[in-house]
C-alpha cells in the first residue's frame, strides 16, 4: 500500500488517541470480575493534596472476588476506606487495620444487560467522535483544494485515505466492544 498522506496520518493520531480513551472509559464499566481500575478515579486527601488510591496504595486482586487496598503508609486506611465508601460506584470498603477489602458482588444478569447497554452507548459516542474528527479534516482538505494547495486528484486521494482511516478504526472500537461485551456476559 502507498504510503500515507500527512493528513491521513494526522487524522489517524487524533483518531487513535479517541480509541484509546474509549479503552481506558469502558476499563472502568464494571463487569463480573473484580478490577482495580475502579479505584483509580478515587481521590483521597493526602496530605492535603487530592490524590488517586493507586498512588498512595498498592492494589491486587485477592480470592473471592475482592479487591486488596495496601497503603504505604497505615494512617491513610480509613481515608481511603471513607473515601471507597462514599465513591459512587456502591461498593463497600472494609477496614481490618492492615488493609482495605472490597467484594464485588455478582451482578445478575438484569445487571449485566444494563453494562451491555451502557457500553453500547459508548461505542455509539465513540464513533460519533471519529466520524467529527473525519468531517473536520475532509473541510481541511477541501479548504487546501479550494486555496490551491492541492490538486483536484490529491484533494480525492486524501479524502479515500481518511475514509479508509475511519473505516479501520470503526473496526477496532468494534471489536474492543465485542471483547467489553462478551466480558460482561460472562459468569
Amino acid at each position: 500500500m502507498a504510503r500515507k498522506s500527512v493528513y491521513a496520518k494526522q487524522t489517524e493520531e487524533k483518531m487513535a488517541k479517541v480509541v484509546e480513551h474509549f479503552e481506558e472509559e469502558l476499563k472502568k464499566v464494571r463487569t463480573g470480575r473484580p478490577s482495580t481500575a475502579f479505584f483509580e478515579d478515587i481521590k483521597v486527601n493526602y496530605y492535603g493534596t487530592p490524590t488517586p488510591i493507586n498512588q498512595i496504595a498498592n492494589m491486587s486482586i485477592g480470592e473471592d472476588r475482592t479487591v486488596i487496598i495496601s497503603p504505604w503508609d497505615r494512617k491513610m486506611l480509613e481515608a481511603i476506606e471513607k473515601a471507597i465508601n462514599s465513591s459512587n460506584f456502591g461498593f463497600n470498603a472494609i477496614n481490618d487495620g492492615n488493609v482495605i477489602r472490597v467484594k464485588f458482588p455478582t451482578p445478575t444478569v438484569e445487571d449485566r444487560k444494563k453494562l451491555v447497554k451502557l457500553t453500547k452507548e459508548m461505542l455509539e459516542e465513540t464513533k460519533v467522535a471519529l466520524r467529527n474528527i473525519r468531517r473536520e479534516d475532509i473541510k481541511k482538505v477541501k479548504d487546501d483544494k479550494n486555496n490551491s494547495k492541492l490538486s483536484e486528484d490529491e484533494a480525492k486521494k486524501i479524502e479515500e485515505e481518511i475514509q479508509e482511516v475511519l473505516k479501520s478504526m470503526e473496526e477496532e472500537v468494534e471489536k474492543i466492544y465485542e471483547r467489553k461485551e462478551k466480558e460482561i456476559m460472562e459468569n
